[in-house]
């Protein structure tokens, strides 16, 4: 098996760049599908072929026997697995990668003199560079999402169609060259078997983390909608002000005591000027 390092560097720059359930979800494919498969799984196959014993002595039978039971070692298999399931982070690497790229241009522009005048804002990243996911990148992480949980049920389902889940001891085989249905035995059942159920246990879990982070990043972009929609409606109602009615603060109530505190002298001296003119109108009549 080959190193995986250069596959490791790559996947682990898009732990910046994902979600809280993506980087679970790296995390388990480093420790427990590359470290695992790299440590504990080639040795245990290191012998597949050469421990395949069947019964009887025709040249070529072994081989034939152990191509119809095995189209495709484990290993080469799981290998497979999780290139192919990497290979998606790996394009929204690129697109990420293209994108910071783009915006980082596009801040200097902006800072050079006369960068004013453009209109075009950096829309995806920070001035840190941290990537936020909207827009575009956002549908890209959905799409790489979609695309990893299609191909994880897929292997899954190809592993039980290969060889299933279980490795027996004794299998028999009729193919040419075999003179007869011979019986071929494998070697070290139980333990290939507790490792192809671990493997198989740890494909669901990066299955079911896939389907919990596409349904968070939509929860997450419903509710954002609801709130933008909620906000437009209120600003819509009342457009003067932008927000809806406020309560009425201390200093309005002050002002509008004082206002009536001058309405009531105006009413009072208006009411004593109209009682005098008519106690002068009274005496002029006597």
């Amino acid at each position: 098996m080959g190193d995986w390092g250069f596959l490791s560097s790559l996947l682990d720059k898009v732990q910046s760049h994902s979600t809280v359930i993506g980087k679970i979800w790296m995390s388990v494919l480093f420790l427990f599908r590359i470290m695992v498969l790299g440590a504990g799984a080639e040795s245990v196959w290191g012998d597949e072929q050469s421990g395949f014993i069947c019964n009887t002595q025709q040249p070529g039978c072994e081989n034939v026997c152990y191509d119809w039971t095995f189209p495709i070692s484990h290993i080469r298999f799981w290998v497979l697995q999780i290139i192919f399931v990497s290979t998606p982070t790996l394009v929204y690497l690129g697109h990420v990668l293209h994108v910071i790229h783009k915006e980082k241009k596009l801040r200097q522009k902006l800072l050079s003199p006369g960068g004013t005048r453009l209109l075009k804002l950096p829309k995806y990243t920070d001035e840190k560079g941290k990537v936020k996911l909207k827009g575009n990148l956002l549908g890209s992480y959905l799409t790489q999402l979609v695309v990893k949980i299609l191909i994880e049920a897929a292997f899954i389902a190809g592993q039980y169609y290969l060889y299933g889940f279980v490795m027996v001891p004794m299998f028999p085989c009729s193919k040419k060259p075999c003179p007869f249905t011979v019986e071929c035995y494998m070697s070290r059942p139980t333990e290939k078997t507790i490792f192809i159920i671990f493997m198989l246990v740890v494909a669901c879990l990066s299955l079911f983390l896939n389907i919990i982070e596409v349904f968070y990043l939509l929860c997450t972009r419903i509710r954002c909608g609801s709130r933008r929609h909620s906000h437009m409606k209120t600003s819509a109602e009342y457009p003067a002000s932008l927000s809806a009615p406020r309560w009425p603060t201390a200093e309005d109530a002050v002002k509008q005591n004082k206002l009536n505190m001058e309405l009531e002298n105006s009413h009072s001296i208006g009411g004593n000027l109209d009682g005098a003119k008519e106690e002068k109108q009274l005496l002029r009549d006597h």
